[in-house]
């Protein structure tokens, strides 16, 4: 049976994530250093560290990307425009934002659809994309999909399902939802949970354009394995 899948496409599915909190200055570098080589889609990275992640990606296709009101999303409307704001002065180019997940269990979904629309016209306006970001662990269904309705009216570019932080990540159900639930304008991303190429491969096949990933170099060198291509050599020591 042949691949119904090519290398690039494979890592341009990729945000390689770089979040977690204890990551060294050379960790971040590396982990930059690695996005390029392997020519993933974005970096995802801690908001201090945007401007020198989007220096080192400067002259690749790799996307520089960072998080808004991350990653609790209880940060005031006040805030997660500044920080936006910031973010593309830094030079990104997709944001991932994370919603008041709070106001979301009340069902204040006009102080919901409001901050959200205020941070879409502003990252769009400095030229990025938007990524909203759900916490699905702490939804139920019908919540999921008044978010991506909302989404939608608010031209979102992607809706998210998590930020690893929460009890649960992406799940397969709740993938399919939001594909169900999103207009063909708004895209969707996985994170959370997606350690390996065949999870990465099911979830393409319901419609996910993105995931989040720490494993990103293994999954890739299983990718090129899978298709007969030379493995991606490491920079010298």
């Amino acid at each position: 049976m042949t691949n119904s899948f090519d290398y690039q496409a494979i890592a341009k599915m990729i945000d390689h994530s770089l979040l977690n909190p204890s990551l060294t200055t050379r960790e971040l570098e590396d982990g930059c250093a690695l996005a390029a080589r392997y020519d993933v889609a974005s970096v995802c990275i801690m908001p201090f560290y945007l401007a020198r992640c989007a220096q080192l990606l400067a002259g690749t296709t790799v996307h520089a990307s960072t998080t808004i009101g991350f990653p609790h999303g209880g940060h005031t409307t006040a805030i997660k425009l500044a920080e936006a704001r910031q973010a593309l002065q830094d030079g990104g180019q997709e944001l991932d934002v994370v919603i008041n997940i709070s106001k979301a269990c009340s069902g204040d979904w006009q102080y919901v659809r409001d901050e959200l629309s205020a941070l879409a016209d502003t990252t769009h306006a400095g030229g990025a994309k938007i990524k909203v970001i759900f916490e699905n662990a702490y939804h139920d269904d019908a919540a999921k999909i008044r978010l991506c309705g909302i989404c939608a009216e608010i031209g979102a570019d992607w809706v998210k399902t998590s930020t690893g932080y929460a009890p649960t990540g992406a799940t397969f159900p709740d993938l399919e939802l939001m594909r169900q639930h999103s207009p063909a304008s708004v895209q969707v991303k996985a994170a959370g949970g997606i350690r390996d190429l065949d999870t990465l491969l099911r979830v393409r096949a319901i419609g996910v354009s993105r995931v989040g990933a720490t494993r990103t170099q293994a999954m890739l060198e299983e990718c090129r394995k899978r298709l007969g291509l030379a493995p991606i050599s490491s920079p010298a020591a």
